[in-house]
């Protein structure tokens, strides 16, 4: 598989190199944000929500659905009254228990760790809300609870139904008066996300869109990417998951100002020395700074610092800033950047975005 830039201009490639319609699928990332937020109010989430504040809020999901948790505390930030917490497991923590909210989040609604965890949560006596495929036995767990559902019209791989997941999540804890959550303000993330869609569009040339952009910068390189701040090492982490199954890529995943006491150390090593003298293109390292205004003071100068010394030893730098005030508006200009990325980066390479073959390898020789 070679990377081959010109294919991200060429239209024909971008529609016969993606027959799953990933970049669609992103391109309808706003749809996502006004759908979820219609059938999370049709579920009746905003009253039964918001009926008595629990002690900890736990999200139990894997993978794509997974990510809507950590999107949730992130945006809920350290101010939160209470834990929020993400389980990516088939058991929840001992310490879960009657007092506690579990949201249990599944695309499918049959995702076998999440149904064990909501069952789990049922058995305990916890307080339940279920997000999932309706039919699914998730919301068969949630309506013998007599637990609230809230049924998603998903399409497609989960990773591609992010904000469709995400967005009752924010209208639970806006319910809880964990975070300020208008209705307006999901307008203004739907808003936020088709203009991404705009300037990242197939059509649009690789020198003016971000997304081909970034993801002719990571190209050829071992990406090790920083967030700087915890909205935005959520949204570094989902680049990472992006590139790992969209772009079927590898990727270095770290947040400051953790990463200056371990990963720094790889600008020392043998993937940050390139042969200037070799004809084939290196795969060196490449450092990402996932940027957020709301950094420490200290984390920003952490930040300035690295990326001077990954200058100083040849590492390439790139940066993706947050925008807008609204911590879901900053973590969608973070996120729908990402995701375009990602696909591009596999259609550069020639390879198909939506397959993941080699998860469901391993499910089908787990089910043996």
């Amino acid at each position: 598989m070679n990377w081959e830039p010109d294919r991200l201009d060429d239209q024909q490639h971008l529609t016969d190199g993606d027959p799953g319609g990933m970049l669609l699928a992103v391109a309808a990332s706003a749809a996502q944000v006004r759908t979820g937020h219609r059938v999370a109010v049709e579920a009746g989430l905003p009253g039964s929500a918001g009926q008595s504040r629990p002690r900890a809020v736990v999200v139990a999901g894997m993978g794509g659905s997974a990510i809507a948790g950590d999107i949730l505390a992130a945006v809920c930030g350290r101010g939160a009254p209470l834990p929020i917490v993400t389980v990516r497991s088939y058991q929840l923590p001992g310490w879960v228990g009657a007092a506690d909210l579990v949201i249990a989040v599944s695309c499918s609604g049959r995702t076998e760790e999440t149904l064990s965890a909501a069952t789990e949560a049922v058995r305990r006596g916890c307080r339940l809300i279920a997000v999932g495929g309706a039919g699914s036995p998730l919301e068969a767990i949630a309506r013998q609870a007599s637990a609230p559902f809230v049924p998603v019209p998903a399409v497609g791989q989960p990773r591609a139904n992010v904000w469709l997941l995400t967005v009752p999540l924010i209208v639970a804890a806006s319910a809880l008066g964990l975070v300020r959550a208008e209705e307006g303000l999901f307008e203004e993330v739907a808003t936020t996300l088709e203009g991404i869609a705009h300037r990242c569009r197939p059509s649009s040339e690789s020198f003016i869109n971000p997304g081909k952009t970034l993801a002719m910068e990571l190209a050829e390189s071992v990406p090790m990417i920083w967030g700087t701040s915890p909205l935005a090492a959520v949204a570094g982490y989902r680049l990472a998951c992006q590139l790992n199954e969209n772009a079927k890529y590898p990727a270095v995943f770290g947040e400051l100002p953790e990463a200056n006491h371990n990963q720094v150390v790889a600008f020392d090593g043998p993937f940050a020395q390139r042969d200037i003298f070799s004809d084939e293109p290196g795969r060196g390292l490449r450092l990402v700074l996932v940027r957020d205004d709301e950094e420490h003071p200290q984390v920003t100068r952490r930040r300035e610092a690295s990326a001077r010394l990954a200058h100083e030893r040849d590492v390439p730098v790139s940066e993706l800033a947050a925008e807008g005030e609204h911590p879901l508006v900053r973590m969608a200009s973070l996120v729908g950047i990402a995701d375009y990325a990602s696909v591009y980066l596999a259609l550069g390479y020639g390879i198909d975005p939506t397959p993941v073959s080699a998860i469901t390898e391993l499910k089908a020789r787990i089910a043996e």
